[in-house]
């Protein structure tokens, strides 16, 4: 199974500043995927990432690359030459990690960035499967309805069925058109019949698995407590 990387984007003029970050970085085998950027090149359009690093770059580009990257929720750290732009930096985008480079900037840098990359992931899991409960969800919604209206929709087929069977018995009294438009009902309502069938075997087969589960469990729990 591939591992699903995350990405770092370095936003830096200066190639030092992006050299020392990557070579620093150590998250053991699920080493990010480092996307490198200057401030000139600097794309109008965010595209996907886990984490943003800004540093070295010149004071008048601030604004225009982290306006953007501040409305994104993801991560985002700044590295300033100096307290007064760090201290700027924190007013204006809130959200910034700011710290100066100073020489134990590093240090602070990267333990700081790989905890926020793993709080990211996580959060990003977690909204996948939050929407895939809301799915399932739905889908048990759905599926509590069919159970409620089962037994009203075979009662209507059942009168169609004989109905139609009974129309289909009385021969002469119907025209050839009309007889068929009966039999094409009454073809349709066993197939919907065949389709509820089904539904009543496959709740059927659920419930047996459910309760063999919950047999499972308990033939478990009871083993735990002998143990103990």
């Amino acid at each position: 199974m591939p591992v699903d990387h995350p990405t770092v984007l370095i936003i830096s003029d200066d190639a030092e500043f992006s050299r020392c970050v990557t070579g620093r970085w150590q998250t053991g085998r699920n080493l990010p995927t480092f996307t490198l950027l200057s401030g000139d090149l600097w794309p109008r359009s965010v595209d996907s990432f886990d984490i943003a690093i800004v540093g070295s770059l010149r004071r008048e580009l601030l604004s225009v690359i982290l306006e953007p990257l501040h409305s994104t929720a993801q991560p985002l750290f700044c590295v300033c030459e100096d307290a007064a732009t760090a201290q700027l930096v924190r007013q204006r985008w809130p959200r910034t990690s700011a710290l100066c480079r100073d020489e134990n900037w590093l240090d602070i840098l990267i333990p700081a960035a790989v905890e926020a990359v793993h709080r990211s992931r996580a959060e990003a899991r977690a909204r996948a499967a939050e929407q895939a409960c809301v799915t399932l969800e739905r889908q048990a919604t759905l599926g509590r309805y069919m159970i409620e209206m089962r037994h009203g929709l075979n009662n209507a087929l059942t009168s169609v069925l004989g109905n139609s069977d009974l129309l289909l018995l009385e021969p002469g009294s119907l025209s050839a058109g009309a007889r068929a438009q009966i039999e094409t009902v009454r073809n349709m309502a066993l197939r919907i019949h065949e389709v509820l069938q089904r539904f009543s075997s496959l709740e059927k087969e659920m419930n047996v698995v459910a309760q063999q589960a919950e047999r499972d469990n308990g033939k478990v729990c009871y083993a735990a407590a002998a143990g103990d």
